[in-house]
């Protein structure tokens, strides 16, 4: 398959493009590295990255931007940091995405678990990655019928980003990125559409 991964660079995004690129053809882009260049805030240059790739198979996002904080002193600037970022930066990402997928192609997002389990400053987290989830089961039953699928995986915290972030997850039980790139392997050569593949 050509598979179009946004983030590659990324913890995540590089255990993704290791296990994927074993049998696909991974076409690496992102805001500052990768073979392409994307800034998923900026309609223009979504349009622009699909005009680099023409037709693909799968298109994953691993990226997206998110605020931690004490609720108490957010602000609605801070908060649409992630709305703007991760949440509609995805969503972005798949509007285009869908007109740019071969037949029986896929779309992946990435959540992450706090959507299901809040933690402590991460009001901003939860609400973005329940609606990538709602967004993504929604979605999936327009494109159904035009032969195409729509996933999310939802990580727990990983193993690799455990120095930076512990202090917001304690008592988790965190993963390794190549445990999680499995679930974005199920998504791509996977027959399931609108489910959120949990890495817990």
């Amino acid at each position: 398959m050509k598979i179009l991964l946004v983030g590659a660079s990324g913890t995540l995004g590089q255990a993704v493009a290791r296990h994927l690129g074993q049998q696909h053809d991974i076409l690496a882009a992102g805001r500052r590295s990768g073979s392409l260049r994307v800034d998923l805030t900026d309609d223009a240059s979504v349009r622009e990255l699909f005009a680099q790739t023409g037709p693909v198979d799968a298109v994953i996002s691993t990226t997206g931007k998110l605020h931690f904080g004490p609720l108490q002193q957010m602000t609605p600037e801070q908060f649409n940091i992630g709305l703007q970022d991760k949440l509609l930066g995805q969503v972005r990402l798949a509007l285009a995405a869908q007109h740019h997928l071969n037949v029986g192609g896929s779309i992946t997002l990435t959540s992450g678990i706090v959507s299901a389990q809040p933690i402590r400053d991460g009001a901003n987290a939860t609400a973005v990655n329940h609606a990538l989830e709602g967004f993504v089961r929604a979605a999936a039953l327009e494109l159904l019928p035009r032969g195409l699928r729509i996933n999310v995986v939802s990580p727990n915290v990983l193993v690799e980003s455990m120095e930076a972030y512990a202090p917001y997850f304690p008592g988790f039980e965190a993963v390794t990125a190549q445990r999680a790139a499995l679930a974005f392997q199920r998504a791509v050569e996977g027959i399931q559409s609108g489910e959120t593949i949990t890495v817990w």
